[in-house]
């Protein structure tokens, strides 16, 4: 007899899942929106819809008149602001102590961060992180009383330098020490907190590469020189470009407001604290409008300027 053959069945496609309709998609995620909608509302009120007061800095303002400017006056207050030396005192103040404070604190950083991946006692390690971040919680207001009683003529370090023969010396008051004062009390209270990102990234490597390199004869610290920093050198260059961009920010006001004074103003007083002076203290809303107006054109240039370049050499950029 002859063999029994089954017909084929004819292979069809599989039919592609119907797209959801926006109303669906809503229903079934509600959650998620709900979660975005507050930092949107957050940006859009407190972020974007106060540009809009950026005209008086084009504007005559009077307190109590107009929100926009009674009358237009064009680029007086640019002009006004460049020919202030005051203005380019605080232009390269600000420059200066953020510059110094980047080029202290962003390599000890991740120094920090590497030292804190290569700790193997896992109760050790969660001590020092916990006692690394902490001073990130601690009110700016605190901290600035802290430096000023620790500083003060009567404070330990002056005690220890009068003890050692020495005479002592109002650090606070003198314009010098301001610099110092700023880039130290900054690192110890942001460097345990500025690691986060970093051992994040860290986590991520691929233990079979530290494995390969040790079988090659790689000590530690070679592993960390070729496996651990190239794999976290794209969040090593965004966190880079994201404080070039704040170079001539205003992050720093809370802490200059609370440890200058007129007696440091050489090389304390900043952009931010400027603009505070002229606009809250002496009423001169448009002018201080027009110098944070310049501030933020710096700040974007910079940032574009700096993401370029990291483009460029590394390969990863914000945008």
């Amino acid at each position: 007899m002859p063999a029994i053959t089954k017909k084929a069945k004819p292979i069809t496609l599989a039919e592609p899942p119907a797209k959801k309709s926006l109303g669906e998609h809503l229903r079934k995620y509600w959650q998620l929106y709900v979660m975005m909608l507050i930092p949107v509302v957050y940006y859009i009120v407190f972020r974007y819809l106060p540009m809009a007061g950026n005209i008086i800095a084009f504007r005559r303002y009077r307190a109590g008149s107009n929100i926009f400017g009674d009358e237009w006056s064009g680029l007086k207050y640019f002009n006004q602001f460049i020919k202030d030396a005051n203005f380019w005192r605080a232009f390269k103040n600000t420059l200066l102590l953020n510059f110094k404070y980047l080029l202290i604190s962003f390599p000890l950083t991740i120094i920090f961060a590497l030292l804190l991946n290569e700790l193997k006692n896992v109760i050790w390690k969660k001590i020092v992180q916990t006692v690394s971040y902490l001073p990130h919680f601690i009110s700016m207001v605190i901290v600035a009383g802290m430096v000023r009683e620790i500083l003060s003529t009567s404070g330990p370090i002056n005690k220890l330098i009068v003890s050692m023969g020495g005479e002592a010396i109002s650090f606070i008051s003198l314009p010098e020490w301001f610099t110092s004062i700023f880039v130290v009390s900054g690192i110890w209270q942001g460097i345990g907190w500025g690691t986060i990102l970093y051992l994040a990234a860290m986590s991520g490597i691929n233990p079979e590469l530290y494995e390969a390199a040790s079988l090659d004869g790689a000590n530690k610290f070679q592993q960390c020189l070729n496996v651990t920093i190239p794999a976290i050198l794209p969040t090593i260059s965004t966190l880079l470009v994201l404080n070039i961009g704040q170079l001539c920010g205003s992050a720093a006001f809370e802490k200059v407001f609370l440890l200058y004074s007129p007696t440091t103003y050489e090389t304390a007083d900043i952009i931010a604290t400027y603009v505070y002076r002229m606009g809250l203290g002496s009423g001169n809303y448009s002018y201080a409008t027009a110098v944070g107006l310049f501030q933020g054109l710096i700040n974007l240039v910079l940032l574009t300027v700096a993401n370029k370049v990291s483009k460029k050499l590394t390969g990863s950029s914000l945008y």
